[in-house]
């Protein structure tokens, strides 16, 4: 009899260990799957957040384009308006002249932010220079 309970006390403990041994098992197992999905997650939100950082990154230099566009815009006008004049001026020079049979010279130089301009005008014994900058407006 005696023999039959520690065989049964031997049973049980074997069972218990069994049971400790599969509940550990699913306990390390289900660590694990939740290790991975929480891994997952933040591979997920790593992601969206480059997603998102690179349509702000995109949607800036979209805006920066668009204002240099307009810039760019704004002084090809000016210089077309400041071409137009330096051309008139050149007519009515030039026509002047024809008519006083004096001589005209002049040079210009076109930068980035401004016209220079350098004129002699021969007429006999008279002579006149005319130097000057024209800056150009532009914001940088």
């Amino acid at each position: 009899l005696e023999t039959q309970l520690q065989a049964i006390k031997i049973q049980a403990w074997w069972r218990g260990t069994l049971v400790r041994r599969t509940l550990l098992h699913a306990a390390l197992r289900a660590w694990i799957i939740q290790y991975w999905w929480k891994q997952k997650l933040v591979e997920l939100l790593e992601k969206k957040r480059r997603a998102m950082l690179q349509y702000y990154a995109q949607k800036k230099w979209a805006v920066v384009r668009l204002q240099s566009w307009v810039r760019m815009w704004r002084v090809r006008v000016r210089y077309r308006r400041l071409l137009h004049a330096v051309r008139i001026i050149q007519v009515y020079w030039r026509w002047h002249n024809c008519h006083t049979r004096g001589i005209f010279r002049g040079s210009y130089e076109l930068t980035a932010s401004q016209l220079g301009l350098e004129l002699e005008i021969f007429l006999g014994s008279h002579i006149c220079r005319i130097t000057d900058c024209i800056p150009f407006p532009i914001k940088t």
